[in-house]
């Protein structure tokens, strides 16, 4: 039991370093935007591209040979380039803010339905608790009442999340190997839209320091350090993961920044934060149960 309880404060430590790490990247992606005159989708391209090469260049992994292995690189770098194209076309259509909260917010809702109609089992009351309070904190951190946002930049985010909550389904045997050659192909993938729109990179210190660490840290480093902690944990507390992103980043804004947030804003994140504790606390059970009983692994319980 000791080790099983061992794995599983392995893979929610991984989760929380993944989450927390994509809250840098917001800043640097849109600095690394700023500071070469790139369109979003062309700093997406950028991001995969960099951090594919960046992991691959760490792990010293072979280009996958087998049956199994293309077709694990091919969805997961499909699953890359589709969320990124969906969540940056409703960025377009309303605003980042009301993007963000859709497809992060919607992620775990998804996930918990799935599960529960997979499963045939209601989810734990902590489980509902820690996903309904994530979701409230999250509209009053992020929630900008005066924006107007069109029903396809609804569509587009609520298909991000599934496109998100899909990737946070699939077994990974290898995520270092996973994230490399799956952000690289993704990358690939938004590499001919990319261009039409503008992919000149400043050879300037400042844009090729900030591009590098764009690449490796909040990408190759947290993607790796995110489907390290799906081994051992739930789909839906890996969802939940992905709202430290917001948050993180808030923090950031603030400290780095000097921006102000409302009561209601600091209220949304105290919210957040005690939610995702509960979820931590309180995890869904994933293999523990199925091993108990004798009815299935963590092969099957992470499949779509």
């Amino acid at each position: 039991m000791s080790v099983v309880l061992s794995e599983r404060a392995r893979g929610s430590v991984a989760l929380v370093v993944a989450g927390v790490l994509w809250g840098t990247g917001g800043l640097a992606g849109s600095l690394l935007g700023q500071l070469a005159g790139l369109h979003p989708l062309a700093v997406a391209a950028y991001r995969l591209l960099l951090g594919g090469a960046a992991a691959i260049a760490v792990s010293g992994k072979g280009i996958p040979r087998t049956r199994t292995q293309i077709k694990r690189v091919l969805v997961v770098g499909a699953l890359f380039a589709f969320f990124q194209t969906t969540y940056f076309a409703a960025v377009a259509l309303g605003s980042v803010a009301t993007a963000t909260m859709t497809t992060i917010g919607a992620a775990p809702v998804m996930l918990t339905i799935a599960t529960a109609i997979r499963t045939r089992r209601a989810p734990r009351s902590w489980t509902v608790l820690s996903v309904v309070g994530s979701l409230i904190g999250l509209v009053l951190l992020s929630w900008e009442p005066h924006t107007e946002t069109s029903n396809a930049a609804i569509v587009l985010a609520l298909a991000a999340a599934a496109g998100f909550a899909v990737l946070t389904t699939r077994p990974v045997d290898d995520p270092l190997a996973t994230t490399a050659y799956g952000c690289l192909t993704g990358g690939l993938l938004l590499t001919p839209a990319a261009l039409a729109l503008g992919m000149a990179l400043p050879a300037r210190p400042d844009v090729l320091l900030v591009a590098v660490y764009f690449g490796v840290v909040p990408t190759a480093l947290a993607y790796a350090a995110y489907f390290k902690g799906l081994t051992t944990a739930h789909p839906v507390l890996g969802a939940l993961s992905a709202l430290l992103e917001p948050l993180t980043a808030t923090i950031l804004s603030v400290a780095f920044l000097h921006d102000h947030l409302s009561p209601q804003a600091w209220g949304g994140a105290a919210l957040l934060t005690a939610a995702l504790a509960v979820g931590y606390w309180r995890p869904e059970p994933t293999s523990g149960r199925a091993a108990a009983d004798g009815r299935g692994s963590r092969t099957d319980a992470g499949r779509p």
